[in-house]
């Protein structure tokens, strides 16, 4: 008689709550990357120590105010917290100020961010195609580098 089984025994009940992170922790979701952090202040905002900043999404706190690359954001009045003697950085306002969406599991400690839309910006203006080889419409083929420094416009299509 032929027994049934389970190639992935693993996912035999798929539905069942599993633990994202360890008892205690909290989770950050940017970027396709899980960040888990093993400390985070009270509350429903992500209160996170200054120096979890940059691995959550590369910005760095000068005296300036938060910065990525040669964008500095000034800090405004609750982005850092003072509780219980340790500073943190309100993550989540400042998500907000910059129009940053989020989603949050309060009673998971998990928070997913998408990506702001100042750095989005940023990699539109400073976004550089790919040096492709392409044929013209007389069948001559050039390199999209040999247009440097002029305008052109790729038009693409595709039947599915």
């Amino acid at each position: 008689m032929a027994k049934n089984f389970l190639a992935y025994p693993e996912l035999r009940h798929p539905f069942e709550p599993r633990p994202i992170h360890e008892p205690g922790h909290s989770t950050v979701l940017y970027q396709g990357q899980r960040i888990q952090l093993s400390k985070t202040g009270p509350g429903d905002d992500l209160l996170i120590y200054p120096q979890d900043l940059p691995r959550i999404n590369g910005f760095t706190l000068k005296p300036e105010g938060a910065c990525f690359e040669a964008m500095c954001v000034p800090l405004t009045d609750g982005m850092l917290v003072e509780n219980d003697g340790e500073q943190w950085f309100n993550l989540t306002a400042f998500a907000d100020h910059m129009g940053q969406p989020y989603v949050a599991d309060h009673n998971a400690r998990v928070w997913s961010f998408a990506e702001m839309p100042a750095r989005r910006a940023a990699l539109l203006e400073d976004g550089m195609a790919p040096d492709l080889t392409l044929t013209d419409r007389a069948g001559k083929q050039f390199r999209l580098a040999d247009l440097k420094g002029k305008k052109a416009l790729i038009v693409t299509w595709s039947s599915w």
